[in-house]
């Protein structure tokens, strides 16, 4: 009777508990037939290289050897000499196949079939860019773009020697010294920055298939040189982008603090300077830039291109812009002349003009740089240059606002970490 009883209670727990399942499952909503078959018809996202669907390709990667030719790449390809001829001449509107670079990479899209057929062609033109020739129709062939990724990253350090040795100690791209050279090319004399001075920096760090390929915009910085903090903000207002200070003073000046970067301040300003080819004093009305023949130079300012020439024995090539009716800037010792540049044509600031070179009187390569107002010559490191328009007034509230969050972020106690951090903000452009 005992077993008999503990056998139908065991039963009834296990149908109680049956029964609560089903009851459970019966209560779930169900999908219709109609659902059903949504689901099961509904497309997988193709894998796509190149905007062209690979799922049942298989791709061969390669990259231009020196002196290799797109004909050498197809013709070890199997690819027929008529049909490489006929992409060359038809194509060279889309892309001039003798343009093919050592270096770049390629891809061949191939047939996943029993003789692997190529069907496509592609060659990188650059981090971005493509070229897609269609190797089995007469599909004409088409440029591509590769997405970019913009991530926002923070680069902080201290000035040892240089920025750009700054830059290589905290393990950041060293390109963005040259960044921050441009911002900051009408306020900082990066001649002149010295051991101490420090920086905080966000920017925008460009990635393309998850791999670096450059720096993009500097969107806020705080570099502190002789003890003062130099802000820079990057600002849109009526669809134009600039940078500004936390005052909304634009940072763009008049004229450039220098007609050239990373070089260095071989000889002052002076009214008695000892020559090092003549042996005499006389007086040194300029600024010696000592930098690698060839070094671009740069106008600082728009002007009127007014005299260009030699001057044997003195300056050498030379070249004179005058900028209004009180600035006129000199550039000596020049190795030669940017296209275009003659006397009577206009030039922008920050235009290419010329070479540092050591023509005339030099004992090697620099640039004799000079700075004239009303005529007479003042030494271009103490010329004061009004700022361009400041943020618009209207404005003026929204950027208040806008420069406090960056604020914020530069100011951090960490202000001496040395590794890059990304951002919650990822751009994609």
């Amino acid at each position: 009777m005992f077993l008999f009883s503990r056998s139908v209670s065991w039963r009834l727990v296990l149908a109680f508990l049956l029964s609560s399942v089903f009851f459970i499952w019966s209560c779930q909503p169900r999908k219709s037939q109609h659902q059903i078959a949504e689901e099961v018809a509904k497309p997988t996202e193709p894998v796509l290289l190149y905007d062209i669907n690979i799922d049942s390709l298989t791709v061969e990667n390669g990259t231009v050897k020196r002196n290799e030719f797109m004909s050498d790449i197809l013709l070890d390809r199997g690819i027929d000499y008529a049909l490489i001829d006929q992409l060359a001449r038809q194509q060279r509107t889309v892309f001039d196949v003798r343009k093919i670079r050592a270096g770049n990479n390629y891809a061949f899209l191939r047939a996943n079939d029993s003789v692997q057929t190529p069907l496509y062609f592609v060659y990188e033109i650059d981090n971005t860019d493509y070229v897609v020739f269609a190797l089995n129709d007469s599909t004409p062939a088409r440029r591509g773009h590769k997405e970019v990724v913009r991530s926002v990253e923070e680069a902080r350090g201290v000035i040892k020697s240089s920025l750009w040795n700054a830059m290589v100690d905290g393990n950041y791209d060293p390109n963005l010294a040259n960044k921050l050279s441009e911002v900051y090319a009408w306020t900082i004399d990066f001649f002149g920055i010295q051991k101490g001075d420090n920086f905080t920096a966000f920017y925008e760090h460009l990635y393309v298939d998850g791999k670096p390929i450059g720096i993009g915009r500097v969107l806020a910085a705080r570099f502190e040189h002789a003890d003062q903090d130099q802000y820079a903000f990057f600002y849109v207002q009526d669809s134009v982008g600039d940078y500004f200070d936390e005052k909304g003073q634009s940072l763009m000046r008049t004229f450039l603090k220098a007609p050239l970067k990373y070089s260095r301040i071989s000889s002052g300003f002076s009214n008695a300077r000892f020559h090092p080819v003549l042996k005499i004093y006389r007086p040194h009305h300029g600024i010696d830039y000592a930098a690698p023949a060839g070094t671009p130079v740069y106008a600082i300012g728009d002007g009127v291109v007014t005299r260009k020439g030699y001057q044997k024995g003195g300056g050498g090539n030379y070249l004179y812009i005058k900028h209004n009716g009180t600035y006129t800037t000199a550039y000596m010792h020049l190795k030669g002349y940017a296209k275009g540049i003659a006397s009577g044509v206009r030039v922008k600031q920050g235009q290419l003009i010329g070479y540092v070179g050591s023509t005339g009187l030099a004992t090697g390569p620099h640039l004799d740089f000079r700075f004239f107002r009303n005529g007479n010559a003042v030494n271009p490191l103490t010329v004061e240059s009004p700022p361009a328009k400041p943020v618009d007034s209207a404005n003026l509230t929204q950027y208040s606002a806008f420069v406090q969050g960056w604020m914020q972020k530069l100011n951090a106690a960490d202000s001496l970490a040395l590794q890059p951090k990304t951002a919650d903000s990822i751009q994609k452009q």
